[in-house]
């Protein structure tokens, strides 16, 4: 971890991996000049708690650097938002120097060396890795009192576009478990790329070890919180926490010898 990129790297003996690359709000200070949002309009696009909900007791890897500083689901083109477009329409940045672009750009590529790192020791210890890729997104866009669509939004959707087709068999034992439990006593609504397919970071690391593992991207319904004030229920962010907890037991019982033997 550099002084200017902000992570935590937790290591186990585990071949389970749980990333958390959107959960942080913090900027750098030699950059908040040059920013032009406030904390909550950052903070609602960012993905808060999901760092909460990624500690388990497996691998973790916790960004606690903003998106909006140095996004790691993106390709290095989209991961410094200079551009309303890559940013849902708003403006991140009031003339950032080049040296400081160049600065991100280099702890982008320095990162990625890390989980390539950190991956290739995984397969080496273990012959295998799974990567629970946690997220979470706005069901609400229009106003705090907007009716939920849950039809287009289930409330996890599992991102699975970039894993190599002999996962598929793990994806469904996942999501079986998923089904298999309730959430607060109510039965779970996981649907796999509905809205989401699994940004850079499966993309990443499938290219590189997708024969060995594969990456599954969780994106959680803001249900869990207030999307628009940011107010955290904890109940309902322990029992997401609960619910991942018990597939991984379920997955450690997933015969993995046959697909990567």
């Amino acid at each position: 971890m550099s002084d200017f990129f902000a992570y935590y790297v937790n290591t186990s003996n585990s071949p389970f991996w749980s990333f958390a690359i959107h959960d942080g709000s913090r900027i750098n200070p030699v950059l908040k000049d040059y920013l032009k949002l406030n904390d909550a309009e950052r903070f609602r696009e960012e993905d808060p708690y999901t760092g909460t909900i990624a500690e388990l007791p497996i691998n973790k890897f916790i960004v606690s650097t903003s998106r909006f500083q140095l996004d790691m689901n993106r390709t290095l083109k989209d991961a410094i938002y200079l551009h309303p477009e890559q940013a849902w329409g708003l403006s991140v940045w009031a003339d950032l120097p080049e040296h400081h672009i160049t600065t991100l750009q280099n702890e982008y590529y320095n990162v990625f060396k890390e989980i390539e790192t950190l991956i290739q020791r995984t397969i080496d210890d273990h012959g295998y890795f799974v990567v629970l890729d946690i997220h979470s997104y706005n069901c609400r866009r229009s106003g705090p009192l907007e009716e939920v669509d849950h039809e287009a939004n289930p409330q996890i959707n599992l991102g699975t576009i970039y894993n190599h087709p002999k996962w598929q068999s793990l994806v469904q034992y996942f999501k079986t478990s998923i089904h298999n439990q309730t959430y607060l006593s109510k039965p779970i609504d996981i649907r796999e790329n509905v809205k989401f397919k699994g940004g850079y970071l499966s993309k990443f690391i499938n290219e590189k070890f997708g024969e060995k593992g594969c990456v599954l991207s969780i994106e959680f319904r803001k249900d869990f919180m207030d999307e628009w004030t940011g107010e955290p229920y904890i109940q309902h962010i322990m029992a997401y926490r609960q619910v991942l907890m018990n597939a991984l037991t379920d997955l450690q019982e997933y015969n993995f010898n046959d697909a990567t033997g």
